[in-house]
């Protein structure tokens, strides 16, 4: 399949329902990571467009708040149809700028999207839920304008879960995309102004962290952060927020744990857990990198994993024979490793072939470690890469120890034969969501993690709570 086509030099940005020229004249230079060619450029905003931003989705909070929810779902509905429509072209453009393959770029990075936003359209049809406390009736109320700050591995779906989320519960948002991969947001907005979304609705103002990020994490007119990213940019926008007692919500790293129980089909639990560790190469907040396997079964699950990672063709994500495009960046493919080297010098065995990486892109061979433990490096950060450690375990209780023995609690799985045993395993779990015998990832389901993964929830009407207020009027 033939390449996907340049987009187009951007040089102004989305503020009150028009483009417009930014204040300075930096840009942010975006490349592709498999040529490692660059990709033409966009403006790098700064403090001043963030104020002309929030002033923008301040004058239009009130009129857009005060919506019919109909009206509101009337134009999350047609968004929908503009972005259905133009969907080859912007799964085609996340493969260009990203490196995700092309048909997982159309199946997740595009269709999850379009099926987070499809539920929002429904959700802003209903009336928040008012109920009745004693003499009280709560009602629940947009929380104002919302900054949303999003990464660059899922460039268009944590747009979404925290856009669409805003603005059907009645909030108005300041957009800030990644750095890395801005073309998929401009893409957005040339949708959202054909949608016709009134002016000031929804901005958007690309640029660096320091100089956007921290400009709208620290604005005084701001009402709610919402991020995803890093736990320590996390930390950073919690503590710009905490100064004027702004609400946050976060979704951060995680380190899942994937565990295989006596009795489970392993050649299932196996392939799956590989797939779901190198999706997207890897660069996926949920990913499974630590396989836990009961030690009776740890050699064959080792080698079932190997022979899995050698079915992961790495290449050009327009080729249909790719499964694993590049990393996102050098400094990504660096990382990744450096993990490696150090989980090898901490006494781990690569049990995958290395070598034979196409001549240009940032790859990392899919990798698979054995005989790592708990508290090595590997088995405790967040790599982002494709890299999956194996690790066993005498018992459930241990299993269980493991699986919470980090400072992350995003994800995870469960397998085995007894569903109850299953169950029972996952709820001990301290993690935002578990995975049973492989079931689907339900787009309606709340998203977000314990501990230092996050704080709040996204997707369906619990994304949609994070962005009210309640009020009790007493009569």
């Amino acid at each position: 399949m033939s390449r996907s086509p340049e987009p187009p030099r951007r040089t102004e940005i989305y503020v009150g329902g028009a483009w417009r020229t930014p204040h300075g004249d930096g840009v942010l230079s975006v490349e592709d990571p498999f040529t490692q060619q660059p990709l033409p450029t966009v403006p790098a905003g700064d403090a001043a467009d963030v104020d002309a931003a929030v002033a923008a989705a301040r004058a239009a909070f009130e009129p857009w708040a005060a919506l019919g929810p109909a009206e509101r779902s009337a134009y999350l509905g047609r968004l929908h149809e503009l972005l259905t429509e133009r969907a080859d072209a912007l799964a085609a453009l996340v493969s260009l700028e990203l490196g995700t393959p092309l048909k997982i770029s159309q199946r997740v990075q595009i269709g999850l999207p379009l099926a987070v936003l499809g539920t929002y359209v429904r959700l802003a049809a209903e009336q928040p839920p008012v109920v009745t406390a004693g003499n009280s009736t709560v009602f629940r109320e947009p929380i104002g304008v919302v900054g949303a700050i999003t990464p660059w591995n899922y460039p268009l779906h944590q747009v979404m879960a925290k856009v669409a989320a805003a603005l059907a519960a009645g909030c108005t948002v300041v957009l800030k995309p990644s750095e890395l991969t801005p073309h998929i947001a401009y893409a957005l907005f040339d949708a959202v102004h054909a949608a016709g979304f009134p002016p000031g609705v929804v901005n958007l103002v690309p640029g660096t962290g320091p100089g956007v990020g921290e400009a709208i994490a620290g604005h005084p007119d701001v009402d709610m952060v919402s991020f995803t990213g890093s736990t320590a940019v996390g930390r950073r926008i919690s503590h710009l927020a905490a100064d004027r007692i702004a609400k946050v919500a976060l979704e951060l790293g995680g380190k899942s744990a994937n565990v295989i129980l006596p009795g489970a089909d392993l050649a299932k639990a196996v392939k799956t857990g590989v797939a779901n560790a190198y999706l997207n190469a890897g660069q996926t907040c949920t990913a499974w990198t630590r396989m836990l396997v009961h030690h009776d079964h740890h050699d064959e699950a080792v080698e079932l994993a190997a022979a899995a990672a050698k079915s992961y063709a790495m290449g050009d994500p327009f080729d249909s024979a790719t499964r694993l495009g590049p990393l996102a960046s050098a400094a990504q493919r660096d990382r990744v490793r450096g993990f490696i080297e150090t989980a090898l010098a901490e006494g781990a065995r690569r049990v995958t072939e290395t070598g034979g990486l196409p001549e240009t892109g940032y790859f990392v061979e899919p990798t698979v470690l054995a005989g790592v433990r708990p508290d090595a490096t590997v088995a405790r950060e967040e790599v982002f890469g494709p890299v999956l450690s194996v690790i066993p375990f005498a018992d459930d209780d241990e299993a269980v120890a493991i699986a919470n023995s980090t400072r992350y609690g995003l994800a995870g799985a469960v397998w085995c034969d007894d569903e109850d045993r299953a169950l029972a395993v996952a709820r001990r779990m301290r993690t935002g969501a578990v995975d049973v015998n492989g079931a689907a990832f339900n787009p309606v389901a709340p998203f977000g993690g314990y501990k230092q993964s996050g704080l709040g929830r996204e997707l369906g009407s619990f994304g949609l709570e994070e962005f009210w207020e309640t009020k009790a009027v007493q009569r």
